[in-house]
């Protein structure tokens, strides 16, 4: 199942994909939350729910929505570092042993197909395509062999960094952090209809360009490895984001660089999870809010 958030008419809900079309959940069933967050939290009833209006309920042309992500108030915000040995190997750093982890702040998120801003204090601008997934109960000291159980489902993300930012402090949140600098979606589609997470090809291309290939399997820390990580140091909660790492091919690494430049497409697509791509533009002056 392919849950998404979108705006249509004026209100934003949730709704179920099937085809080119989107059931309103709102319309389907009124009873039900019409937050991801909140969806995810009332557990599998409600996921059963939308499962049974998605087969009868009426539906609304994919073409005449706009797309939000998934997820658009997450309590946390997680991303790794250093995940694939390609990209480890073209950062000159050595193999990580631990999970390097650390926050991106939730007002980076982003719509799926919503421009990216080339901040005003940087032109260091870089992509990272990168699988993520969404924590969908509450749960803590969930070891690796369950923690399938307590994943709502997965998505697209790019991890989008400001370079020379990232590097200006050891915990790299205020270089991964910058409005607009988090997009998620196109939806989240449900483990059932994803199969094995770490057989996922992953590709990024920029106007059309490959810039990066991999596949999920690649990943040092895989998905539910990383669950177990995080759970032991903190409580999970449903609508966390978890977004698993890049692989080689970022532009930071390129020769000469390969920073993204305003008016260039970035887009990132994951095998039975679809796409996601954006417009850099230059950060608006309407973002300075005094």
């Amino acid at each position: 199942m392919k849950l998404a958030t979108f705006t249509h008419a004026g209100s934003t809900r949730i709704g179920v994909v099937v085809g080119d079309e989107v059931v309103d959940l709102a319309a389907a069933a009124p009873e039900m939350p019409r937050a991801m967050e909140a969806f995810l939290a009332a557990g599998p009833a409600a996921l059963e729910r939308a499962r049974g209006a998605a087969r009868s309920a009426a539906r609304i042309p994919l073409a005449q929505v706009r797309l939000e992500a998934p997820v658009q108030r997450p309590r946390k915000f997680l991303a790794i570092g250093l995940n694939y040995a390609d990209h480890v190997a073209e950062t000159g750093r050595p193999a990580p042993k631990f999970p390097i982890f650390f926050n991106k702040q939730v007002t980076c998120v982003n719509a799926p197909f919503d421009p990216i801003w080339m901040p005003r204090v940087s032109d260091k601008l870089d992509y990272e395509g990168e699988l993520a997934f969404v924590i969908g109960r509450r749960c803590r000291h969930v070891p690796r062999e369950r923690a399938h159980e307590v994943i709502a489902g997965y998505l697209v993300c790019n991890d989008v960094s400001v370079r020379d930012w990232q590097e200006r402090a050891p915990t790299m949140t205020l270089g991964k952090s910058f409005d607009t600098h988090g997009p998620l979606g196109p939806w989240l589609v449900t483990p059932d209809e994803v199969g094995d997470p770490h057989a996922l090809d992953l590709e990024t291309t920029v106007d059309g360009e490959r810039r990066q290939k991999s596949n999920t399997r690649n990943l040092i820390f895989d998905c539910f490895a990383q669950v177990e990580t995080l759970s032991t140091v903190f409580t999970l909660e449903p609508g966390d984001v978890v977004s698993t790492g890049t692989c080689g091919g970022v532009g930071v690494a390129m020769n000469p660089r390969g920073y993204l430049k305003v008016g260039q497409r970035v887009r990132i697509e994951l095998t039975a999870l679809g796409a996601i791509e954006a417009e850099v533009i230059s950060e608006p002056a309407s973002s300075q809010q005094l």
